[in-house]
């Protein structure tokens, strides 16, 4: 194969339509717009959205909720999730993505208490429920608190 005998595949090219050029080609006369109307005007049709006249559905809908663009979306793992890592090691959340145990899409890490802990671990997140907080310092462990 040569760099001058490369060709597009087989229909990715279409020749373009050529408009009112004779009844022959299936374009002619009024140039696949049919007899008058809206359509067939210069610059005719509607607006993305246009009902004819009756009143649109976006303005028939009412309004509802918002969204806060200060809200903080947290990441959480129940304690039982954290067995999987070795007595002494330091969880962050970073660690946590790394393991596919949680999604990093969020910008905060939240620790619940379901479940029971098994392994001594210093666990760090921004925020911790009190049953995971005791789950995490009855089995020796600390929660550190992100600021």
């Amino acid at each position: 194969m040569r760099i001058h005998t490369i060709q597009p595949a087989v229909g990715a090219t279409t020749s373009e339509k050529r408009l009112g050029r004779g009844t022959g080609s299936g374009l002619g006369k009024t140039s696949g717009k049919g007899h008058k109307g809206q359509w067939a005007r210069s610059g005719g049709g509607v607006r993305p959205g246009f009902e004819g006249g009756q009143t649109p559905i976006a303005r028939r809908l009412p309004k509802r909720g918002f969204n806060n663009k200060f809200r903080v979306e947290y990441d959480i793992v129940n304690v039982d999730a954290l067995n999987a890592f070795d007595n002494g090691t330091v969880v962050t959340h970073e660690l946590l993505v790394e393991q596919r145990i949680v999604g990093s899409r969020n910008s905060g890490l939240k620790v619940l208490g379901n479940g029971t802990l098994t392994k001594k671990l210093t666990v760090k997140a921004d925020k911790f429920s009190d049953s995971a907080r005791k789950a995490i310092e009855s089995a020796g462990g600390v929660a550190e608190v992100l600021e």
